[in-house]
C-alpha cells in the first residue's frame, strides 16, 4: 500500500516537473521558431491560400475537446476541380511541410496553452473515440503529444493497433527519462524522414477498429 502511494506520489511530481518543462520548452521554441513559422505562413498562404492555419477538434486528456493548430498542408476541397480526396488535395509543398513536421510548428501553442505536451499520445480525430476499446481509451489519461513512442517506433507507418499498445505503454511507463529518450529518437526520425504516410495512403490511414483491422492484417 505504501509503495502504490509512493509511486502515485512520484508520477504526479514526475507530471508536475513535465508540465513545467513544457511550459519553458514551448516558450522558447516560440521564440527561435517565430521567423520560421512567419515564413512558413506566408507560403502556405500565397501556395495554399487562406486559411494558414488548419484547426481541428481533438480529444485531449480526459477526452476535453481542444482546437487543434497546425499549417494547412492540403488545398480545399472542390468538387468542380476534382479536389475532394487527400490524394488529390495535398501539393508537392504540403508533402515538404509534413515530411519535415513543419506543419506542427504552431502546435506549440496547443503546448502552452497546457492542451498537449511535447511527449505523449498523438491527438487523434473524435471521431475514433466510440471505436476504442475502453483499455485503448486509457491513453487520453495524459496529455496528447507532438511525439510519443509511437511515432518514434514506425509513425504512420506503424498499424494502428501497435500504434494504440505503444500509447498504453506509455501511460504506465512515463518517466521523464522516457520522455527525453523519444525527444531525441524523435529528431532521428524527422531527419531522415520516417514513417511519414501510412502504407498506400499520402498521409495516416483511417481507424476502423482493432478488432476490423487486425481481423484484416492491416
Amino acid at each position: 500500500m505504501e509503495d502504490t502511494i509512493m509511486l502515485s506520489t512520484s508520477r504526479a511530481a514526475s507530471l508536475r516537473v513535465k508540465r513545467l518543462l513544457d511550459i519553458v520548452l514551448a516558450l522558447i521554441g516560440l521564440t527561435l521558431a517565430s521567423p520560421v513559422m512567419l515564413a512558413v505562413g506566408l507560403l502556405v498562404a500565397v501556395k495554399l491560400g487562406r486559411p494558414v492555419i488548419f484547426r481541428q477538434s481533438r480529444p485531449g486528456r480526459d477526452t476535453q475537446l481542444f482546437e487543434v493548430l497546425k499549417f494547412r498542408s492540403m488545398l480545399e476541397v472542390d468538387e468542380e476541380r476534382g479536389l475532394v480526396s487527400d490524394e488529390e488535395r495535398l501539393t508537392d509543398f504540403g508533402r515538404i511541410l509534413r515530411s519535415t513536421s513543419l506543419d506542427e510548428l504552431p502546435s506549440l501553442v496547443n503546448i502552452l496553452r497546457g492542451e498537449m505536451s511535447f511527449v505523449g499520445p498523438r491527438p487523434t480525430l473524435a471521431r475514433y473515440l466510440e471505436l476504442f476499446t475502453p483499455e485503448e481509451r486509457r491513453r487520453y489519461e495524459v496529455r496528447p503529444g507532438l511525439t510519443g513512442l509511437a511515432q518514434v517506433r514506425g509513425r504512420n507507418g506503424l498499424p494502428w493497433p501497435d500504434r494504440l499498445r505503444s500509447d498504453i505503454e506509455y501511460v504506465d511507463n512515463f518517466s521523464l527519462l522516457l520522455d527525453l529518450r523519444i525527444m531525441l529518437r524523435t529528431i532521428v526520425v524527422v531527419l531522415r524522414r520516417e514513417g511519414i504516410n501510412a502504407p498506400g495512403h499520402v498521409c495516416a490511414d483511417q481507424f476502423r477498429g482493432t478488432a476490423v483491422m487486425e481481423t484484416a492484417g492491416a
